[in-house]
This record gives C-alpha cells, sequence and structure tokens, in this order.
C-alpha cells in the first residue's frame, strides 16, 4: 500500500498547490459558469428590435398602417424615416439599418392586382440571421388584412444588399480578421511582463534608464506589425479563395485594424501585469477571448442578446471592430461613418494602457 500514500501524498500537494493558486481556483469555476450564462442567457437566435428604415412613397393612411403593422410584429424598430431611396440606402451604408422597408407609390393597386409586389424589405448580407428574419417578415399575414390578392411573397420582394449571393464566406471572412488578431494579440502580449519575469530578464530591464511608458511601448511596437501582416494574410486569402470583395478603401481599413490592434496589445499587455505566471497569463487571456467571439456579433446576431448582455458586449472591443470591417469590407462605409466605434475603441485602448503602466513598476515584487 506504500504506492497509494505516495500516490496521495502527491495528490494531495497539488491540490494545496492548486488552492493557493487563486486565478486558476477562480477559473475552475469562472469558466464553466460564464460559458453557461453565455449559451443559456446572452446567445439568442430569437432576433428582436433590428433597427430598420423605411421609405414610404405613397405615403397614405394604408402605407401608414402597414409600417404600423410590421413595427408591432417587435422584430423590426422602426429607427428612421427615410425620404429617398438615396436616403435608404446611406443609413444602410453607415449600419445605422440593418433593414430596409420601400413601400410602393401605387402600393392599394399592387396590394388588389398581385401583379407586382408592394412592399420590398432590404436587407444587410453581411449580417448573420438577417435573411430569415426577412423570409419571416415576408410570410407575415399583415398584408392580406389590406387586400392583398395572395399573402406572403406574392407582395412582398426580398433583396439581400453587400451579398447578393448570400455566401456564408462573405458574412464570415471580413469577421475573422478581427477574431483572429483578437486571439493571437491578446495570447502574444499577455505573457509580455510575466515571461521577462520567469526568464530573469526583469531585473536587467530594471536597472536600465527605460521608463515604464517606453517599456509597454515597446512591447507592443513588434506585435503591431505582425498584427498587420495577419491582416494582410486573411484579406489576400479571403479575397483570392472565397471572392470576397472589399467595397471601401483599404487605408481606412487598416486604420480600423491599426486601432483595434492596439486596442487588443493594451488588454493583452494589462493581463500581463495582474498574473504572475505565464499559465495565469494564457488562462485570463482565455477568458476574455470566449467572451468577445460569442457576444461581438461575429457569429451570433447581436440584436437578439439580452440589453444587459449588449451592454456587456459593448466593452468588448471586438464588437466594435466587427462593424467597422464588415462596414468598409462589404458596405464601403468610411471609418467616418463609424464614429462612435472607433471611439469607443480609441477609449478602450487609452484605459487599458494607462492601467497597464500604471499596475507596472519597475522592481521585482
Amino acid at each position: 500500500m506504500s504506492w497509494l500514500v505516495r500516490l496521495l501524498s502527491v495528490a494531495s500537494k497539488e491540490t494545496r498547490q492548486l488552492l493557493r493558486d487563486r486565478v486558476t481556483f477562480g477559473l475552475i469555476v469562472g469558466i464553466p459558469a460564464m460559458q453557461i450564462v453565455l449559451f443559456g442567457y446572452a446567445i439568442n437566435f430569437d432576433v428582436r428590435d433590428i433597427d430598420a428604415v423605411v421609405l414610404d412613397q405613397s405615403r397614405s393612411s394604408l402605407s401608414r398602417q402597414i409600417v404600423a403593422d410590421l413595427s408591432a410584429t417587435q422584430v423590426m424598430n422602426i429607427a428612421w424615416q427615410a425620404d429617398s431611396e438615396a436616403e435608404l440606402a446611406w443609413r444602410m451604408r453607415r449600419g445605422d439599418a440593418r433593414i430596409g422597408v420601400v413601400i410602393a407609390q401605387d402600393v392599394e393597386r399592387r396590394l388588389a392586382d398581385g401583379s407586382r409586389a408592394a412592399v420590398q424589405i432590404i436587407t444587410d448580407g453581411g449580417q448573420p440571421s438577417l435573411q430569415n428574419v426577412a423570409q419571416g417578415l415576408a410570410a407575415l399575414p399583415v398584408l392580406t388584412r389590406h387586400g392583398a390578392a395572395r399573402p406572403g411573397q406574392g407582395v412582398v420582394e426580398l433583396r439581400t444588399e453587400y451579398n447578393p449571393g448570400k455566401r456564408t464566406a462573405v458574412q464570415v471572412v471580413p469577421a475573422l480578421v478581427g477574431t483572429i488578431l483578437n486571439i493571437t494579440m491578446v495570447i502574444f502580449t499577455a505573457g509580455a511582463i510575466v515571461r521577462e519575469r520567469e526568464r530573469g530578464n526583469l531585473e536587467l530591464l530594471i536597472t536600465t534608464p527605460v521608463s515604464r511608458g517606453e517599456l509597454m511601448a515597446g512591447k507592443l511596437l513588434p506585435y503591431v506589425v505582425i498584427g498587420l501582416i495577419q491582416t494582410t494574410l486573411i484579406l489576400v486569402i479571403g479575397h483570392s479563395l472565397f471572392a470576397v470583395p472589399i467595397a471601401g478603401s483599404l487605408v481606412q481599413l487598416y486604420l480600423g485594424a491599426l486601432l483595434f490592434i492596439a486596442a487588443t496589445l493594451a488588454l493583452g499587455l494589462f493581463i500581463s501585469t495582474v498574473a504572475r505566471t505565464q499559465f495565469q497569463a494564457f488562462q485570463l487571456a482565455f477568458m476574455t477571448m470566449l467572451p468577445s467571439i460569442l457576444m461581438s456579433g461575429f457569429v451570433f446576431p447581436f440584436e437578439g442578446m439580452p440589453v444587459p448582455a449588449q451592454w456587456i458586449a459593448q466593452v468588448l472591443p471586438l464588437t466594435h471592430f466587427v462593424e467597422i470591417v464588415r462596414g468598409i469590407v462589404l458596405r464601403g462605409a468610411e471609418l467616418g461613418d463609424m464614429r462612435a466605434e472607433v471611439a469607443k475603441l480609441l477609449v478602450f485602448f487609452v484605459v487599458m494602457l494607462v492601467a497597464a503602466v500604471l499596475r507596472f513598476h519597475k522592481r521585482l515584487d
């Protein structure tokens, strides 16, 4: 039985070590709890309150009733009333609205004879799940009560913008730029300070005249270049293999990517000042990656999440970069059209970098 005593002794030693490692012990509970909450509460395919822009060319009592009926479904939130097709297209290109509704000028006659569509529903083809939402709206019986000759598709025309082929690759590849950068940048820098401490190089850095800010900036610069190389690689492969179009300016796309890279590197650097070992740094980095991927709108519809979950997602830099990269690559938008997302990324970068600099001290303890 001596082998059992030795086995239990080693197991006891490992248990005490895990209990002393508060970060690891917390993540034993934290990671499964977070996954259950995210999948059970935040992830929801039942999309509601999607911002929509309406172009009512008829401006009749019937057209107003149709708009009211569509709004009453709670699937759409009529956020904008456009005066022209150009304004409707502008709102959708900026990302102000995900769905556009055009009501024909002669809506009464079209509903009566059923020869042509009386209502056109336009969706942003770069967003997941919107096609199913549009099809559900077209199948609703809200139009038949107004004298439609036949229900559903007979009076509603569906049109997909920015991805007329409805290809999944066009939706996924642009957002993959942010997802891959988020994973690699945070992991690369999360162990930056910890690695210097474990290898004994921190003592050498302490004796140099390099300031805390200079040390942090110097740690980030090489990874900025790596991030831009990864961005280029993803875009080239996506365009070459999957024919993903790039409708907007490459210069503005790289400026947005540069800001996102800086934000994620600052997050990783902050994690590096919190962790005591590289293993802890990796655990904390993983803790931030899972919510970012699930709650950013990369895979699951952002509008389907409850409002508290959307507030949490607003803190994550990937949420804003997914909107920026899809806007520039697919919709041909400009950074000026997405000033809110740019500002949030900039604030996140400044807060994380300042926090990392304040937490780091040039001493061994």
